[in-house]
């Protein structure tokens, strides 16, 4: 579970006056294989490989929702998303009144009470309404944009409470806006939350520079003779993927500089993660956990499951690339092969500022500290996980992963219920829900199962 390349540096305690300073970066739809240090052959990531380097590496993170508002809303409040009302993406079109509660603990307020300056650069995703802005949950200032996307190029953002045409790359432009934050408040101890838009769709345009290692590039595709598989849409995609992913690092590069021109890189703790993991091809599908057919001839339709739709929880829908940067407390080089998820984030930011959380407070996750400097003692690797969507198709699927095994049920399409042994066949390309070997371990698993989901007053535990 726990392993180290280099020794971890302890400190028996952190007081006040040495609380670190935290940048968050938060990407979307950025796969924990689009990562050069994963070991994509193509992917061209070296500000970001430099990042993880230099503290821990977390190849074993997840999210407990593979698409983007319950996933934000579980890391910013440590609930799972139907204990919030955010089961799927916030549809503007559909659910223009829908958002996080103000009754919801989030970390950015704990930060906040405890003395920290807040802002927030980028993508909320939790609410258009004035009364869910961020800055009523827990951000001082916010600069960027309230739904679920914009454009890579010439965006229209929010800056001063006014929205405004920007002009330019918009992964440069909210990198811009972060470094001057950081300017600001420099001589303060602060949270700058980065969320970047990329490498969501649309994925380009980019820099001439970002886009020049993949100009003509013939990808490897993992599996180019998966039946039916349009080949040339895949590669068209993964080169516009890797290119998008390529502009956050570009500006992450920026972002190291900027804290080394300011002496702030030794007291920084710096986050790096993503809201969800993507698939580009695998299994015939691209895209999330809402994934759809990246094929030539689709699976028939379902009653709930349109033409071209694939609905999953799938390792590669559910994986984040992840790193833990805390010079002086996390040493350069470590890996941790722990199990963890977006649920972890409150608790240990909260733990980071030695913010208090209101007893009686409903928190799900753990406090990452003890795990990142080696006494943690036993580890639960264990991942509980839920997605019900109701835009493109309507399921209610709950997972429950170990490193050996995931069971996924679907309690409102049950033919679609999927068992994998995932120490025998990672890429989950063999269901085994039926087969009679695995039947007592099915049995367990979904008796445990159910027990996670009462644990959080799930419904569909009881029909």
């Amino acid at each position: 579970m726990f392993r180290l390349l280099l020794p971890v540096l302890l400190a028996a305690h952190i007081c006040a006056a040495q609380r670190p300073n935290i940048v968050f970066v938060y990407t979307d739809d950025q796969a924990g294989w689009a990562l050069g240090l994963a070991g994509h052959p193509h992917a061209s990531t070296p500000n970001m490989d430099k990042l993880f380097r230099r503290g821990a590496y977390l190849p074993n993170s997840f999210t407990v929702t593979p698409v983007c508002s319950p996933s934000r809303a579980s890391l910013i409040s440590s609930r799972y998303g139907s204990e919030v009302g955010l089961t799927d993406w916030l549809n503007p079109r559909r659910e223009p009144y829908m958002g996080l509660g103000s009754d919801i603990l989030t970390w950015p307020r704990l930060l906040k009470d405890a003395g920290y300056r807040t802002g927030l650069v980028g993508k909320w995703h939790l609410g258009l309404l004035d009364e869910q802005h961020p800055t009523q949950r827990g951000y001082e200032y916010f600069m960027g944009f309230r739904g679920g996307g914009t454009t890579p190029a010439d965006p229209v953002l929010e800056k001063d409470g006014k929205q405004r045409q920007f002009d330019g790359l918009t992964a440069d432009i909210l990198t811009a806006d972060a470094l001057e934050y950081i300017e600001r408040v420099r001589d303060e101890t602060f949270l700058l939350s980065l969320h970047y838009r990329a490498p969501h769709t649309r994925w380009l345009p980019v820099a001439p520079e970002d886009w020049a290692p993949f100009d003509g590039l013939n990808p490897i595709i993992p599996n180019p003779g998966f039946p039916y598989l349009d080949l040339e849409r895949v590669r068209r995609m993964t080169r516009e993927y890797l290119a998008s992913t390529k502009s956050v690092d570009r500006n992450i590069g920026r972002l190291l500089a900027k804290l080394d021109e300011l002496g702030l890189a030794e007291s920084t703790v710096i986050v790096y993660t993503s809201d969800h993991g993507y698939n580009m091809g695998e299994s015939g599908v691209w895209h999330k956990g809402n994934g759809h057919y990246v094929l030539t001839r689709n699976p028939p339709a379902t009653a709930n499951i349109p033409d071209g739709q694939r609905p999953n929880m799938w390792d590669r829908s559910i994986r984040v690339p992840t790193a833990f940067v805390w010079p002086g407390e996390v040493a350069a080089g470590t890996v941790i092969e722990g199990t963890v998820s977006n649920l972890d984030w409150l608790p240990t930011m909260a733990a980071l500022a030695e913010a208090d959380i209101p007893a009686g407070a409903i928190v799900r996750g753990r406090n990452l500290l003890p795990l990142l400097r080696g006494t943690a003692g036993d580890w639960s690797d264990e991942l509980y996980g839920e997605y019900s969507t109701h835009h493109q198709s309507r399921t209610h699927m709950r997972m429950l992963r170990t490193p050996k095994w995931k069971l996924v049920r679907d309690f409102l399409n049950p033919e679609r219920d999927e068992f994998y042994d995932l120490a025998a066949d990672p890429e989950e390309t063999t269901n085994l829900i039926r087969h009679p070997r695995v039947k007592p371990v099915v049995a367990k698993l979904g008796k445990r199962l159910l027990e996670r989901m009462r644990a959080v007053g799930d419904r569909l535990a009881e029909e």
